[in-house]
């Protein structure tokens, strides 16, 4: 059946008409997959294009029918996460594609919660244990494990008050060596084997609740006094045996942690080290399994099945992604050197800026997961407030601090890389961004659609932006007295040819005339009216001219399955870990700008290309991986704006911050920009243009923006470094 229209509430507009053409363009939104973030697909109903009624723009306006094909139907569980989702398609707001509520547990796949079970869960058909992963797992862990093991069973025999932990260790080698169709249950030792009268038992006596022979660990408790030797052992075992063993599984788990594939590892060692080392020797039962055994009586304890999972890189804890985890102590690490290691006598300069540059990932990870949370869970005065705020701080951050530290050292060397970071943002996230989602998307979708209106506007802002941020450059190239610092007569001839070399156009003759009355104002004024006009495009997108995104949320469970939204984090505790995230990414953006002075002065590399590239777009990376997530679910409205909206950010925000900053504090940053800067800029904009004039786009119109982006890359590559630098 046709899916009816979903009927917005609080329209403005008023109320929508449930026409035949508002279901045939419902159909074709959820045929073609422009949904933006599905909360639970399964429960969506998939209508082939046959169905769809054919005489829908015969009975309507050319107008009604353009207008109902750009509509998006978003499915959210709960209202929070229909908040974020609303979110994602206003203008200035950044988009997030993780949830930021706990997703209710029928929805997810099997293979997503295969990543969250414990192993303790025994299969049917487990197939065959020999694997490309397991084998990886012998070769990196299995065998040391395994000799450690018997080497601290040894030692327990030689203590003889803990034989029994021996053999427990024994046991535990053969199963870390190849742990994969084998189980460890916990299992009670039966009345009769703890009375001393049953001593004599055979050795060949069997156990009924386990349907196979006595441990030969159980037998050891016929001695004397068995509470003796239990607590002898125990002290024996927790002195000798367990703490090698403990260093060993946690040596284990922090390494098969940070590879992410092989977290099966971590949990198996972290269980093991936590309470299968911790039981009595006599509770504890290692076997095979076998088809025939299943059900098995007793405590599953571990059960592991293969050692590699590919999709651990969806998992997530406490709705942070584990590769932000696993970045984390790396943030720490940055900052204990940086600042306990000030000399340079554990680390160079290169590796303290290479440090501070990573950590600006994982904290700007954080920064956008706290912006998404407290902007679900507000009104939308507070979102606006709090994406206004700290949407841009990650740049800024590292732009006001380089600038601090050009300023101090009298080096405008920093002021020239803040405006190769500004022109790499703005490039990069007008070609690279936006032509990488499309190839990547392009490879699951051969056609990829996405709203041209709201497209637009974003373009429209990025050409005003881009005429006004370097209108100040254009007024100094028509109006300024072009200086060479070293000239030199190629023929002989005073008439003749002149090569010249560090020309540029002095703005101070005359005592600084020409800056201080012309440009200066100039720059003052655009810094006044780019804001003024970002506020504009947010009242025209948001209040005035909603409907060009038509958002539609519906709920996609089925009646009677509706769930509470259970957040990650609460507005406080979002807050609180964006306040922190931005201390530390101040913290790092000042060790990034205190040890790239070295790389400056003895790189081969021009500064330009370490500014564009390098300072520029690894702040961005998690924008660009969001981007890439949208454009996989064929959703690539959000990836264009992903770029779109830094680069508006950078030229109506960031830019007008810097100047506004150099007011109260001055530095050498100048409102004036190389013709390097500005050709790429103005080329950028154009051809992104181009490419989305028609609202549809291939893997190929991808390919041709991230060309560009390369070729721009390499002409700042060969490009000289700025003249004083």
């Amino acid at each position: 059946d046709v899916p009816k229209a979903t009927e917005p509430q609080g329209d403005s507009d008023g109320p929508r008409r449930g026409s035949l053409c508002d279901r045939h363009c419902a159909t074709i939104n959820n045929v073609q997959g422009d949904l933006g973030d599905l909360g639970c697909h399964q429960h969506r109903p998939r209508v082939p294009p046959a169905l769809s009624p054919p005489s829908c723009c015969q009975q309507h306006s050319d107008e009604v029918c353009e207008s109902c094909v750009v509509k998006t139907t978003l499915t959210a569980e709960n209202v929070v996460e229909a908040n974020k989702l609303s979110n994602n398609y206003k203008f200035g707001f950044k988009k997030w594609k993780s949830h930021v509520t706990a997703r209710p547990w029928e929805d997810r796949s099997e293979i997503v919660k295969e990543l969250y079970s414990d192993l303790n869960v025994i299969r049917g058909s487990g197939g065959s244990t020999v694997t490309c992963g397991n084998v990886l797992y012998l070769l990196l862990f299995g065998w040391w494990l395994s000799l450690l093991y018997v080497l601290v069973a040894a030692t327990m025999f030689v203590t003889i008050v803990g034989a029994s932990y021996g053999w427990l260790c024994w046991d535990l080698a053969g199963y870390f060596l190849w742990p994969f169709g084998k189980v460890i249950q916990k299992v009670e030792v039966p009345k009769s084997r703890r009375a001393l009268g049953t001593c004599e038992a055979g050795v060949g006596e069997s156990s009924a609740l386990l349907s196979g022979p006595v441990p030969r660990r159980w037998r050891l408790w016929c001695w004397a006094d068995a509470r003796y030797w239990q607590r002898a052992g125990a002290v024996a075992w927790l002195c000798l045996g367990y703490p090698a063993l403990v260093l060993a599984h946690g040596l284990v788990c922090v390494t098969a942690w940070l590879l992410i594939v092989l977290i099966p590892v971590a949990k198996l060692s972290a269980r093991a080290a936590a309470r299968i080392l911790l039981l009595p020797p006599e509770q504890v039962l290692v076997r095979r399994l076998r088809m025939t055994e299943v059900p098995l009586e007793g405590e599953v304890i571990l059960c592991c099945y293969r050692a590699v999972n590919p999709y651990y890189y969806k998992y997530a804890v406490d709705g942070i992604n584990v590769f932000a985890v696993n970045l984390l102590p790396l943030v720490l690490v940055t900052l204990v050197l940086g600042y306990v290691d000030s000399h340079n006598h554990l680390t160079s300069s290169p590796v303290k800026f290479t440090l501070a540059l990573l950590s600006i990932m994982p904290l700007s990870y954080y920064i956008g997961m706290a912006i998404a949370s407290i902007s679900a869970q507000s009104n939308f005065a507070v979102g606006a407030v709090v994406n206004a705020t700290f949407g841009s701080i990650t740049e800024l951050t590292f732009y006001i601090t380089a600038l601090i530290k050009g300023s101090r050292e009298g080096n405008r060397c920093y002021a020239e890389i803040v405006k190769s970071a500004l022109t790499g943002t703005l490039v990069g996230c007008v070609l690279f961004v936006p032509g990488l989602c499309m190839v990547i998307g392009g490879i699951r979708h051969q056609e990829q659609r996405f709203n041209s209106r709201s497209a637009g506007v974003s373009s429209a802002l990025l050409f005003l932006s881009v005429g006004g941020v370097f209108a100040p450059t254009l007024f100094s190239k028509v109006y300024g007295k072009l200086v060479c610092g070293e000239c030199h007569n190629v023929t002989q001839n005073p008439l003749g040819h002149y090569l010249c070399h560090n020309c540029h156009f002095d703005l101070m003759e005359n005592n600084g005339t020409l800056y201080y009355s012309h440009v200066q104002p100039l720059v003052y004024t655009v810094s006044l009216l780019l804001p003024a006009a970002y506020l504009i495009g947010l009242f025209f997108t948001l209040k005035t001219h909603s409907h060009i995104y038509d958002i539609h949320i519906s709920d996609c469970h089925m009646p009677g399955h509706h769930h509470s939204a259970v957040v990650h984090w609460s507005r406080w505790r979002a807050l609180v870990i964006l306040l922190l995230s931005t201390l530390c990414m101040s913290a790092c953006a000042d060790l990034a700008t205190e040890h790239i002075s070295p790389i400056l002065t003895n790189s081969t590399i021009s500064q330009y290309f370490i500014g564009v590239t390098v300072l520029a777009m690894v702040p961005e990376l998690p924008e660009i991986v969001n981007g890439i997530q949208f454009a996989l679910q064929n959703n690539l409205s959000l990836s264009i704006e992903i770029g779109n909206c830094i680069a508006v950010q950078v030229c109506m925000l960031q830019i007008p911050i810097l100047v506004l900053f150099t007011i109260f504090y001055p530095t050498n940053f100048t409102l004036v920009f190389s013709d390097l800067h500005v050709y790429a800029s103005m080329f950028s904009v154009v051809l992104m243009n181009y490419i989305f004039m028609d609202g549809k786009c291939d893997y190929f119109q991808g390919t041709v923006l991230v060309m560009v982006y390369f070729i721009l890359l390499a002409v700042y590559f060969f490009a000289p470094s700025p003249s004083g630098c």
